[in-house]
């Protein structure tokens, strides 16, 4: 692509040397003020697009303005009288310049300066010569003319920009549906290994659950019965008997993962269910000593949520940004919370925004961190966050990741807003 735009770039400056040569072999060839003018021209030309890429604004006010007087110049150096010159359509130049960087009425405002300057040439040649109806008829149709292709050009310059414009909002929108579809096809192999999973995990947890019961009935029974005549087989059964609560707890998270959800959803204030979380995860972790930032923006929708499980969902990710930020010194520990009004493929909604101030997520396990048995905990299973997604999936919503390496993680959830 590269190439191919500096191809076009060379054809064009060719065509400007031709251009400056041809004018420059016509009469009068002798005239050293009419060739350093042509060579001013052809330079400006070319340096013209470095002077409005370094002045925005005003550039393409600098460039129609030195063109009016370069053309006004050559018109000066080229006949006995400029206003005779056969040069006269070199103010054509400045005219499509206007037309090409400036609006409608601007454009007409520049020709007319245009104008003005060629018709300049009549003061002096009034002096010795006396304006016919012909002279005049010939003067006002050139004028005329450098009206005619302004507006022409201008015209098709702003439709070019129009047309432009449609591609590039056609391109955004081509890409965000890309997007979406992108996102939808991740949901739905996804939501497709969840299921298969979920099964899966439903069966071994209840054949591993009834075993358990059993294990535990008995070691409690027999921590009782050794209480009192050998405690150190009494303390082996009271292990045994922890153990398969704590068994007996991980595999109820399989269930939970499993089982499916019946969310009864309810038009709800996203920030009261926040704050409650926040009490929640600050009662099982007192002394984390994280300071709470909360942002929470005015006029929110109510949401549509089934209070316990979104409660859940909360609390999951507070509880996991605490636990980012347990390596984290005291006065920076950071989480800050914010709530907006949202919308998300033409639903209303509230985005729900929580970010830390961890170490973050290692790019590797970005994709990774929502399905299911993944974890960078040692003591972790690997299901908080798919149940927090299955969740957010069942209120008709996404969650994403918007983590930047080691500047913490931030996870965007949405929720649509009551119909």
């Amino acid at each position: 692509m590269p190439e191919r735009k500096q191809s076009a770039v060379s054809w064009i400056d060719a065509l400007w040397l031709l251009f400056i040569l041809g004018l420059a072999l016509l009469p009068p060839i002798g005239e050293i003020h009419k060739q350093l003018t042509l060579i001013v021209i052809g330079v400006f030309q070319f340096l013209e697009r470095t002077l409005v890429a370094w002045q925005p604004k005003r550039g393409p006010i600098y460039s129609v303005a030195i063109k009016i007087a370069l053309a006004t110049l050559l018109l000066d150096h080229t006949g006995d009288l400029g206003i005779n010159s056969s040069y006269y359509q070199i103010y054509y130049l400045p005219v499509v310049t206007a037309a090409i960087y400036f609006g409608p009425i601007a454009t007409l405002l520049w020709t007319a300066l245009a104008s003005l300057a060629y018709a300049s040439f009549l003061i002096p040649a009034l002096q010795d010569y006396e304006l016919t109806a012909e002279g005049a008829s010939t003067l006002a149709m050139r004028m005329l003319f450098f009206f005619l292709a302004a507006i022409l050009v201008n015209r098709f310059v702003i439709e070019n920009k129009k047309q432009v414009q449609r591609y590039q909002s056609l391109s955004e929108t081509l890409e965000e549906t890309n997007r979406q579809l992108r996102r939808a096809e991740s949901d739905a192999r996804r939501s497709e290994r969840l299921a298969a999973l979920g099964q899966l995990s439903a069966g071994l947890a209840h054949e591993i659950r009834n075993p358990l019961g059993v294990i535990k009935g008995s070691a409690e029974m027999l921590a009782q019965k050794l209480q009192g005549a050998q405690p150190l087989l009494s303390e082996l059964a009271g292990y045994i008997y922890s153990e398969v609560n704590r068994l007996n707890a991980l595999v109820s998270r399989f269930l939970d993962f499993a089982r499916p959800l019946s969310a009864e959803l309810q038009p709800r204030r996203v920030t009261e269910i926040l704050d409650r979380s926040f009490e929640s995860v600050e009662n099982q972790l007192p002394g984390a000593a994280v300071k709470i930032e909360r942002s929470y923006a005015t006029g929110l929708p109510k949401v549509l949520a089934d209070e316990p499980l979104c409660e859940r969902v909360f609390i999951n990710l507070i509880t996991n940004a605490y636990q980012a930020m347990e390596s984290v010194p005291a006065g920076n520990k950071i989480l800050r919370v914010s709530v907006a009004p949202e919308s998300s493929n033409g639903r209303l909604g509230a985005g729900v925004v929580i970010e830390d101030t961890g170490p973050g997520v290692p790019a590797e396990m970005r994709e990774q961190i929502f399905n299911p048995f993944f974890t960078s905990k040692k003591d972790g299973v690997g299901l908080g966050l798919s149940i927090v997604a299955k969740i957010v999936d069942e209120h008709r919503g996404w969650i994403k990741l918007e983590s930047e390496g080691e500047h913490g993680a931030r996870f965007h959830v949405f929720l649509p807003a009551e119909l």
